[in-house]
């Protein structure tokens, strides 16, 4: 671990790197957080200086919006959230109020990440501890009829590669975890916003088109995390629809591992669920709040959901576990139907 002291318009700021060689750790996740209603804030803001977590993802929706006003709505929530970014990593992915009508320029021109050989920010990889992290763009396959597929492609045969690699890394990096900003799946009211054109295409592809999801359950992906729908929602292992439950479903998942966390404080009201829960769903909220991952070792992940409007209690929890070497297979679905 080290320290960087820096200065900016004369004033001292000191930023805690990440050890070399860290085998646990926690991370703060969540997306869909604004300027205004950002009722999450002051929470990661104290819980961040007070060392609670390492880092910070963010997976989409930042300030609502950055550009907004020339940028100075973007300047005013990147200054509410300085005393906290500044001293710890704050990993960003764009959601699609990034959008700005300039191809994500506003976006792309604030921030740096982990660099891919592209000259895009909006998707990349970077390995911390036992975790290789993979943050996507979904808003390629929401714009594209504004953009163009070029992205996809480019993110998609990036992907592909990337994953291959990190599989044949597995015995140093077991765990892979992804990031991006539209679900693949939920419960909201009525399922739209699971079911909609843009996330039909994003999870199987089409129109020559290549999906995600294929290439999740090909490579093992153990965790994906995904914002965009303002509310909280654990899913039971799933892959393709199949959903597999049960007491042990979280130790050796026999597919991925989906949460849905993106109730940090949108502008607007929160989103409704559907009356009943689809099947994947073992547990929803629409608190505001956040989570925290801890990553315990090698073998064992902590998630907790933290409500905002419980008193930052925990409102759920669980904890995700495989075996050395374990890696769900079609195999492992097809006999995990027996029992699930």
């Amino acid at each position: 671990m080290g320290y960087l002291d820096y200065k900016i318009e004369n004033r001292l700021f000191n930023f805690r790197t990440l050890p070399a060689n860290l085998n646990s750790y926690k991370v703060c996740v969540f997306g869909d957080l604004g300027v205004y209603n950002g009722r999450s804030t002051q929470s990661i803001i104290k819980n961040g200086i007070a060392g609670k977590f390492d880092f910070i993802v963010h997976i989409g929706d930042l300030a609502y919006d950055l550009h907004t006003n020339h940028g100075k709505l973007g300047d005013q929530y990147m200054n509410l959230l300085e005393p906290v970014i500044s001293k710890i990593p704050y990993m960003v992915i764009a959601g699609n109020h990034e959008n700005d009508n300039a191809n994500f320029t506003n976006f792309k021109n604030r921030f740096v990440m982990p660099p891919t050989g592209s000259d895009d920010n909006q998707f990349y990889s970077i390995d911390i501890g036992p975790v290789h992290w993979v943050g996507l763009s979904t808003e390629y396959y929401g714009f594209e009829a504004q953009y163009g597929n070029s992205s996809i492609f480019t993110q998609y045969n990036w992907l592909t590669k990337n994953l291959k690699e990190a599989n044949e890394n597995r015995a140093q990096v077991p765990w892979i975890a992804l990031f991006q900003h539209r679900p693949f799946y939920c419960s909201v009211e009525l399922a739209a916003d699971c079911t909609l054109y843009e996330n039909v295409i994003l999870r199987h592809g089409a129109l020559g088109l290549p999906g995600l999801e294929a290439e999740y359950i090909k490579n093992s992906v153990d965790i994906g995390f995904a914002g965009h729908i303002h509310a909280y929602e654990r899913m039971w292992p799933v892959a393709d629809l199949k959903y597999y439950k049960g007491p042990n479903a979280y130790h050796n998942p026999v597919a991925p591992v989906y949460f849905l966390t993106g109730s940090a404080g949108c502008h607007s009201s929160g989103m409704k669920f559907s009356p009943l829960p689809m099947p994947w769903s073992a547990h929803r909220s629409d608190d505001y709040g956040y989570t925290v991952m801890t990553v315990a070792n090698q073998t064992h992940i902590h998630f907790e959901q933290i409500s905002i409007d419980k008193n930052e209690a925990v409102i759920d929890e669980v904890w995700v576990s495989k075996d050395v070497g374990h890696r769900h297979s079609e195999e492992m679905r097809i006999d995990g139907e027996k029992f699930y």
